[in-house]
Order: structure tokens, then sequence, then C-alpha cells
């Protein structure tokens, strides 16, 4: 079967870009980031188009690639902090609400492979077989990262709320 023309890819490129940088947002936490990997990943795409084909789903293979440079990335940013050692950069809320900021924060808190289990299952829609093809693990395992996930997930988020009025609580000596 014939791949996609320019047309065709330029369609599918305004069609899965927004989609998938919010995906990838959920990911990596950094909305400047996911833009940037979704960018580097439909530019593969480009130089391979004629080997997409939109019943194999391409935006698949895209989300892949955009996943695996994420991932890329935070391993050599976190061995440069590493060496580095000096403070963090100072937090930019892309403008997400509190919801998708607690979210993708307490996202932040899990293992990678649980977060990309997480996202590509809840936030992306695949099931858990999709996850287990998108992934290369086991359909066993896939769940099992779900599970653990989501009970991690709910441990953080209650957290965050709970700590939330922690300044009320103590009362004060009158």
């Amino acid at each position: 079967m014939e791949g996609m023309d320019e047309d065709e890819f330029d369609a599918f490129y305004a069609a899965a870009f927004p989609r998938l940088t919010g995906q990838l947002f959920a990911f990596t936490g950094d909305l400047g980031e996911a833009q940037d990997v979704v960018q580097e990943a439909f530019v593969r795409a480009w130089d391979r188009r004629h080997r997409l084909v939109a019943d194999e789903a391409p935006e698949a293979w895209v989300r892949t690639v955009a996943m695996r440079l994420a991932v890329s990335r935070w391993r050599r940013a976190k061995r440069w902090l590493e060496l580095v050692r000096h403070s963090p950069p100072p937090e930019t809320t892309p403008g997400p609400g509190p919801d998708r900021t607690a979210l993708v924060a307490a996202l932040r808190q899990l293992p990678e492979a649980q977060r990309m289990a997480v996202v590509l299952h809840h936030l992306c829609d695949l099931s858990v077989e999709q996850v287990a093809s998108e992934t290369g693990a086991p359909v066993g395992t896939v769940k099992a990262r779900l599970s653990r996930g989501r009970a991690a997930l709910a441990r953080h988020l209650a957290t965050d709320e709970a700590e939330e009025p922690a300044w009320e609580e103590g009362g004060r000596v009158g």
C-alpha cells in the first residue's frame, strides 16, 4: 500500500499534533518539552511518510517516537543535573487548571514505566493490549503497572490535598 502524500501528511499533522502534545504534556509535565518531542517525532515521520499508511496507526508510531525522545531527554537532563547539582529551574505553568497541574505533578512522581502505562491507557484511551503493543511489555505487566500507578496517583493526589490546608491545623494559642 502507498504511503502518505504531502497533503495527507499535512492533514494528519494538523489533526494529531494538538492531541499528541496534550498526551506528551501529561507524560513530561512540561508543555514546551512536549511540543518539542512531538515536533521532532513528526520530523522523523515526514522522513518516512512513504511508509506511513493511515490504516496502520501512524499516530501511534509518532506517539511512541515522541515518548522515547522524552524519556531520552529526561535521562540526559537528569544526568546533567546530577553533575551540576545546583538549584532547579523555577516552575513555569503553561496555563492548565489546578486539577490538570496536580495530575501532571502526581504523574511525575511515578516511575517511568507506570507513568507511560497510565498516560497511554487513561489519557490516550488505548486498550491494555494496545499499551502492551506500544511499550513491548506483556499484558500482565501492563495491568500491574496500571494498578500500581493508579494506587500511587491516588496517594499523591490525596497527600497534595491533605497538605494544602495544613497551615490551618495546629491552631493558634490566644
